[in-house]
């Protein structure tokens, strides 16, 4: 019950940052004080989508973009409050499983750190020829526009359909015929275009494969490699250490690791080594990513676990 558990606003810069995509941010803060329950059981609940959605219908504007929770109305959500004992063993559940998501997490971050060594072991104090990108492959921005979806038709690829190094289908969209048309580059999307994400989540990539027909939606870029100088399972790899997050910002002047320039990935200096070298490469690489992608599944298994658990806790259920 809400009334044991009493709102009070205090002033802050920040409210709170959470581990995860959830974050708040204020010019206040509201601060739980009350008795009767247990803080850890307590924060799980103020984390749950249960309690995010309530307190979301309670937040209204104040003048521009500017909005603000109104606390009258926080007071009035109810807490979910079982005795303390079962408060304390609802919330160990919960702390074991989002250790294992943190754990999954910790794996994914490792992955991507030994894909930093393999290249800067194979290629940091390489003298190899460099050229810009635009010497080596033809390069398409995506259509500046949204499409119109339809229920079925073509696939129109989104940066959620990509990953580091694979696909995503969880959540595929379809456009017509026509908008499909106008939407392929470079004569189509052909099997070995490296199709990569521009804006939003930057560091993103897959290889087209054989039999795919695609075509781009927003906030993507079409990459077609010269065959002679560049394999495309090099290129993919090379451009997924370049572009990481991490090191995007010393890669390219101006550009972020939510934004990519077309212009800067244009002038982006890479190597060209002999084509063993490449294959080499991409080969540890592509183990890298085939981890990874186990590991990504395995954290996508326990989010859904974690998320069931916090749902059924917050119900009586669990």
């Amino acid at each position: 019950m809400i009334s044991k558990i009493i709102p009070h606003i205090r002033r802050a810069r920040v409210v709170a940052k959470l581990d995860g995509s959830r974050q708040i941010a204020s010019g206040e803060w509201i601060v739980f004080r009350g008795s009767g329950y247990d803080p850890n059981y307590l924060r799980h609940f103020l984390l749950s989508d249960q309690f995010h959605v309530q307190y979301m219908a309670t937040v209204a504007g104040v003048g521009g973009s500017l909005v603000r929770a109104r606390p009258e109305q926080v007071k009035s959500i109810r807490v979910p409050l079982p005795s303390l004992d079962e408060q304390r063993r609802i919330a160990a559940i919960l702390d074991q499983a989002d250790a294992l998501r943190a754990k999954r997490r910790q794996v994914l971050a490792h992955l991507d750190a030994l894909a930093q060594s393999i290249f800067h072991d194979m290629f940091a104090a390489q003298g190899s020829i460099s050229s810009s990108l635009a010497e080596l492959a033809e390069i398409w921005d995506c259509p500046h526009s949204t499409p119109s979806w339809t229920t079925t038709g073509e696939v129109c690829l989104r940066t959620p359909n990509l990953s580091r190094g694979g696909w995503n289908w969880d959540d595929t969209r379809y456009v017509d015929v026509k908008q499909f048309n106008a939407r392929s580059k470079g004569g189509g999307a052909r099997a070995g275009d490296i199709i990569l994400s521009r804006e939003g989540t930057v560091g993103i990539a897959a290889i087209v494969e054989s039999g795919m027909r695609v075509c781009m939606g927003q906030r993507l870029v079409q990459v077609r490699v010269d065959y002679m100088q560049l394999l495309p399972e090099f290129a993919l790899a090379w451009l997924l250490v370049e572009l990481h997050p991490e090191r995007m910002g010393q890669v390219m002047v101006g550009s972020t690791a939510q934004h990519l320039n077309v212009k800067d990935l244009r002038e982006m200096r890479i190597l060209v080594p002999p084509r063993s070298k490449q294959r080499l490469f991409a080969d540890r690489m592509q183990k890298v990513h085939r981890h990874r992608n186990r590991a990504t599944l395995a954290l996508g298994a326990a989010e859904e676990v974690f998320d069931s658990l916090q749902q059924r806790a917050f119900q009586g259920e669990l």
